[in-house]
């Protein structure tokens, strides 16, 4: 079992003490994160900001390769990230998990790298010429959750050092390591302190949040939390880019043929065993199809091999953490309790690790926590609906706002239904399905700023206006 230090200013930093890092298929310990104090976040600040002084003058060729070849070191070792990414995280190697993940975190880096963002032109005349220029922030501390650990850190560190910014990451206590080996094999390409690495409890996320020589936080997680974070990067005026929590809403209407969407339903609510901010959450289904959805999407649940994520045939894995599932299993058992109809699944396993099962249910609605609260987990709850206009208005009655669906064969029909729904995104016949060249974000509390894109790599630059 490996104990794993700080990366801090390109060399590994020992911390005093550390922490054990649990797999979730077993419950036992895999490996020792090290916990950071406020002296080593000092450093660490201290390293980023030297750094970004030459850095940043760097040409944007030479930084649009630096990122290139960020690309190919994660590639050159994606199945030893991927074979620790499961070991923390719980998803299997396969399927939509592991393998998945770091091939996704190599195509993104790959796709900014392919960024930049050219001098625009507002005037030129008589009068003078006005341009305006985007310049990097200075050091940017990025925040990260236990969902998608390596896939998000780059989602963080490839735009900003893109624009020619320096990183200070802190992943989450649940899931480090992986963020950890992934940046010390950053250093084989990066200039030291370009990205630095600091572990420790939640309190550090506080820290950075507050710290005057951090001039941007970007932060994946819970709205709660995202409130915390904004409140404490209130005193210094941070740049903030908070990707916050999702209740996402699908609503299929009654021209759906149920077998033929039941696969897209479920990836859609069920990749990464839900735990995924913009997954489908709560599904709003049309009386005239309501039961030919519950069966269909039953069926189909019911032959998802779950188990050990290190075992080749699984395709789903345990619940990352002992909290979030409990938190699963509290929303299932009031759904029940409200007259909710168990059509798959139920309680969670007893034994070693932290699974629950696969869990749809069907003849709730809002007012009870698998309605109303964002879940994380593998439990979808089912909503019959009766007209169009009854499920454009519960699905927009949440304080969230990341994403939502619409599932018919009259895609201008959805079109315009979709048109209604207040959410950062919104799909036709699938949901979630993200790419790096379009923006990302989400609206109410779902989030502030975008990701992705050249609007995603704008987010890391501040403007400069020259008047010639």
């Amino acid at each position: 079992m490996r104990t794993f230090p700080l990366l801090i200013g390109g060399r590994p930093i020992e911390s005093a003490t550390h922490r054990d890092v649990i797999n979730p298929a077993t419950g036992a310990p895999m490996g020792r994160m090290p916990v950071a104090t406020a002296a080593d976040l000092d450093m660490a600040v201290e390293a980023a900001g030297a750094a970004f002084r030459t850095w940043s003058a760097r040409q944007d060729s030479e930084r649009a390769k630096a990122v290139q070849a960020c690309a190919r070191a994660i590639e050159a070792h994606s199945e030893e990230l991927a074979q620790l990414l499961t070991l923390e995280q719980g998803k299997p190697l396969n399927g939509l998990g592991s393998r998945f993940e770091i091939g996704g975190a190599v195509a993104w880096t790959d796709a900014t790298a392919q960024l930049s963002l050219p001098p625009e032109l507002v005037e030129d005349g008589p009068q003078g010429r006005v341009e305006i220029h985007r310049k990097p922030i200075g050091v940017v501390g990025s925040i990260t959750p236990w969902n998608w650990p390596v896939m998000i850190a780059c989602w963080h560190i490839m735009p900003a050092i893109r624009a020619g910014n320096t990183v200070v990451i802190k992943p989450s206590p649940l899931t480090p390591l992986s963020t950890i080996r992934m940046v010390e094999i950053l250093g084989g390409v990066l200039p030291p302190g370009v990205v630095n690495v600091v572990t420790g409890e939640d309190s550090l996320g506080g820290l950075m949040s507050a710290h005057g020589g951090i001039g941007k936080i970007t932060f994946t997680g819970s709205t709660q939390t995202g409130r915390r974070v904004m409140a404490g990067a209130a005193e210094t005026l941070k740049r903030l880019t908070l990707e916050l929590g999702g209740n996402d809403a699908g609503i299929v209407l009654p021209d759906c043929d149920p077998k033929k969407i039941a696969e897209g339903l479920f990836w859609g609510g069920f990749i990464n065993l839900g735990q995924t901010c913009a997954a489908l959450k709560r599904l709003y289904v049309h009386d005239n199809i309501y039961e030919s959805v519950c069966a269909e999407l039953s069926a189909f649940a019911a032959g998802i091999p779950v188990g050990n994520g290190l075992e080749e045939g699984s395709i789903l894995g345990p619940v990352q953490n002992a909290r979030q599932r409990d938190i699963v299993a509290s929303c299932v058992e009031d759904a029940v309790a409200k007259g909710g109809r168990l059509l798959l699944g139920g309680r969670p396993a007893t034994g070693a690790g932290y699974f629950h099962p696969i869990t749809l249910v069907a003849d709730v609605g809002h007012g009870c926590s698998l309605v109303d609260r964002e879940q994380f987990g593998p439990a979808l709850p089912i909503i019959r609906y009766s007209s169009i206009e009854e499920a454009i208005a519960m699905a927009n009655d949440s304080p969230m706002g990341l994403g939502g669906s619409v599932w018919s064969s009259d895609i201008h029909r959805a079109k315009e239904i979709a048109s209604q729904l207040e959410t950062g995104s919104v799909w036709i016949n699938r949901h979630g399905a993200i790419q790096p060249n379009a923006p990302f974000g989400g609206v109410k509390q779902s989030g502030i700023g975008v990701e992705f894109g050249q609007e995603g790599l704008k987010e890391f630059t501040t403007i400069q206006t020259m008047f010639c």
